[in-house]
């Protein structure tokens, strides 16, 4: 099928990736969550549970930040691994295709409940639509989210 690297992921790991539509398809299926729609309406597609991408690529211990980096719009967020490796979601098909940029591909990172990971920097605005590289780093890195209620507000308006 597609073998344009649609994500790549760097940083605190031991092998750096470059993964296609086809990789992520191929990842295991005990990492593979099948339609996303069955935790919120509004969201639709196919995704690979994050902790299966981190152990592909060879995590390491050093890793307690997740940058998530959109080339398409510019958006950088910087959030804390731990609450998320387990339930954070990389959502790259929607009908059995790679996720067009109209619906946030090449990938859309998508944290379940993120208010449950009880975390100030964890937000909405966690939840990165068009990203195309994950980096592990030991410090927090570049994040480029709006910081205060205003500047979050012009951020989502129109948006779905």
């Amino acid at each position: 099928m597609s073998q344009q690297v649609l994500l790549r992921i760097t940083g605190e790991v031991a092998k750096p990736l470059g993964l296609t539509f086809d990789d992520l398809s191929a990842v295991d299926d005990d990492y593979q969550f099948p339609d996303v729609s069955r935790l919120l309406p509004s969201r639709k597609g196919d995704a690979v549970i994050l902790a299966g991408l981190l152990s592909l690529a060879g995590a390491k211990d050093s890793a307690r930040y997740l940058g998530l980096h959109s080339s398409t719009d510019n958006f950088h967020a910087s959030i804390p691994l731990a609450p998320v490796r387990e339930k954070a979601l990389v959502i790259y098909r929607l009908e059995g295709k790679p996720l067009a940029t109209s619906a946030g591909g090449p990938v859309r990172f998508y944290i379940p409940d993120h208010a449950r990971c009880h975390s100030d920097e964890i937000d909405e605005c966690a939840n990165v639509k068009f990203v195309d590289h994950i980096e592990l780093t030991a410090e927090r890195g570049l994040d480029n989210r709006p910081q205060d209620e205003e500047e979050h507000q012009r951020l989502h308006e129109g948006q779905t």
